[in-house]
């Protein structure tokens, strides 16, 4: 698919059908996340594979916002392995990791399975939930799935401002 395409077309879909995403799809997936830049390098994004219904009901005890999708992808990071901007004001872990989750999220798009990014969590709950080790932050779950039919695009999803609200030329 042509990039503004994946673009124009990804939304956040809030309803899932029962239909398993491919393995070789979650490959592709996780493959773009991999891929993703990280400050310096580093690559200190972990990524959990959420499938199983066993787990899956652990991902609805943290968020009400699985919308039945098979697949959820927790996107963490090793706290213990960041880039310190020079004036120590923030690190690069929660940057780096939004940025492997918009890997993500669009090479679902491009595989044409639709996705959501979870904020409304519980981010200690997933912690504990699934046991994660003291030194990775939770940034977000990504949910992924085949929309169910006739589900689509929020009604001001394609509401946008104008670049000149957005944007200054220096």
């Amino acid at each position: 698919m042509d990039f503004k395409d994946v673009v124009k077309n990804r939304y956040s879909c809030k309803k899932y059908s029962s239909r398993k995403v491919e393995p070789e799809k979650i490959e592709a997936i996780l493959e773009a996340g991999r891929l993703a830049p990280t400050a310096k390098n580093l690559q200190e994004q972990h990524i959990y594979v959420v499938q199983s219904e066993e787990a899956l009901a652990k991902i609805d005890k943290v968020t009400p916002c699985r919308y039945n999708a098979p697949v959820c992808l927790i996107v963490a990071f090793d706290k213990n392995n960041v880039y310190t901007y020079p004036d120590s004001a923030r690190e690069s872990g929660v940057e780096d990791a939004a940025i492997v989750a918009t890997h993500l999220m669009l090479a679902a798009a491009n595989e044409g399975v639709d996705s959501c990014w979870l904020n409304c969590i519980y981010l200690d709950k997933i912690a504990e939930e699934f046991g994660l080790p003291d030194n990775e932050e939770v940034l977000m779950i990504l949910d992924l799935g085949y929309a169910e039919e006739g589900a689509g695009p929020l009604a001001n999803h394609g509401s946008r401002k104008p670049l000149s609200e957005t944007v200054t030329f220096l």
